[in-house]
């Protein structure tokens, strides 16, 4: 495991940041379920995505790269559903994907009868209730023991209710998986959704690959979808605006930083990030609720750490239940550096400062985003700062160092024997 030790000073230039690994997983997966063969471009390789890409393979589909970025997928023809009671199940590896987990359970209930999934780190603790009450009532053989989950069974046409308070994924799992079952079916949320920008994303990457537009969606109140085929498409992945929200902070933080080849009118939730950015470079006291953008809590924290103002984040309490326990690690490592940060139940209350002391060794948790919002942080900081277990950008954003140095940050790397 790596670390890394920053000089601060500012960082200054023009920076793409990388493909949004939302919307390649999407796209991975609607490929891979058509019959025929689909082109999608830029493409970054993170931990993620490669989880999502191994994961595919598992159900049938092959990849191949056809130049940096570019991939082609050969689809399953997913319309068919493989495997036969009585076979072995499939076997999973998330990796540390919260995205490729939720979204391959009822995926793999449709196409291969069930499957047995596996990962590392927190993954296999992340709460799957919604999931498990659906298989109850559904009757889904289901068994979570020793970081393994078990399934078993078939997904038939229906009516499925999920809370929309805990993640968008479970709606975009089910709403992959039912158009490959025989007959029509329909999800309603039981309570109000957040993260509601994410499904319109998985609805777009749907449309594109055959679905009929998706217009009455809008009412949020229930989602309808008809059997179709998944057909072959080509297209390109957007820059990620969840990691662009780390380039904003820079900016806020006083570091005359760019952020470039962003799609301003994108179905990405996080995109709001231009707009939290600039009312929190204004001084005075602010309130963000992150219901729909929570991905966005540690750049929008390291802005509110040096700003004139007290910040408070709130609606956050999904955070808790991340690579780590977001709205602790996010309030340890600031406060290590020297920030005003109080956690809340569901949230942070950040009272703003001139600068940062630093001087401090960051554990950034094994959570990509910590390490990515410290770094930014440490521009601020009167004193080095060193990030311990650096390394695990590579989930996202596996060129992130390398984009820092490029922008002038003056960091050694260690690694460890």
């Amino acid at each position: 495991m790596s670390a890394v030790v920053i000089r601060p000073r500012l960082l200054r230039g023009t920076v793409t940041p990388p493909p949004s690994k939302s919307q390649a997983h999407r796209l991975i997966i609607c490929a891979a379920l058509a019959q025929g063969t689909s082109t999608i471009r830029n493409v970054a390789f993170s931990q993620d995505v490669e989880a999502t890409l191994r994961c595919m393979e598992v159900l049938g589909a092959s990849w191949e790269r056809l130049g940096e970025g570019d991939i082609r997928v050969t689809g399953i023809g997913g319309m068919t559903p493989h495997g036969t009671a009585g076979e072995e199940l499939p076997r999973f590896d998330c990796g540390e994907s919260g995205s490729t987990l939720r979204f391959l359970i009822p995926i793999a209930l449709a196409v291969a009868g069930g499957g047995v999934f596996t990962g590392r780190g927190r993954l296999m603790e992340r709460p799957q209730k919604p999931y498990f009450d659906m298989f109850e009532e559904k009757g889904i053989f289901y068994e979570q023991k020793d970081g393994v989950l078990t399934l078993r069974g078939r997904l038939e046409p229906g009516e499925f209710r999920l809370p929309g308070n805990v993640s968008s994924q479970f709606f975009t799992g089910l709403l992959f998986a039912l158009p490959l079952l025989g007959g029509p079916s329909t999800v309603i949320p039981t309570t109000e959704i957040e993260s509601w920008d994410y499904i319109l994303m998985t609805a777009d990457a749907l449309m594109g690959a055959g679905m009929a537009a998706a217009e009455p969606w809008e009412k949020r109140n229930a989602f309808s979808i008809t059997p179709f085929a998944y057909m072959p498409f080509d297209r390109t992945v957007e820059a990620d605006w969840s990691q662009a929200g780390f380039w904003y902070a820079a900016r806020v933080l006083g570091n005359p930083v760019k952020a470039e080849g962003l799609n301003e009118n994108s179905t990405q939730g996080d995109r709001v990030a231009a707009a939290y950015s600039a009312r929190l470079a204004e001084p005075g006291d602010v309130d963000i609720d992150v219901s729909q953008c929570p991905d966005l809590v540690p750049p929008l924290a390291a802005m509110a750490a040096v700003r004139s103002g007290t910040t408070r984040i709130v609606n956050a309490a999904r955070l808790r239940v991340k690579e780590s326990d977001r709205l602790a690690t996010v309030t340890a490592a600031l406060n290590a550096l020297g920030a005003r940060v109080e956690e809340q139940r569901d949230g942070l209350t950040i009272q703003g400062l001139e600068s940062l002391e630093g001087g401090a060794a960051i554990d950034c948790c094994n959570d990509h985003r910590i390490a990515m919002m410290a770094a930014v942080a440490a521009t601020r900081c009167e004193k080095p700062v060193t990030l311990l277990g650096a390394d695990c950008v590579k989930k996202s954003y596996p060129n992130f160092w390398e984009h820092y140095r490029m922008l002038g940050g003056d960091i050694d790397v260690l690694v460890s024997g």
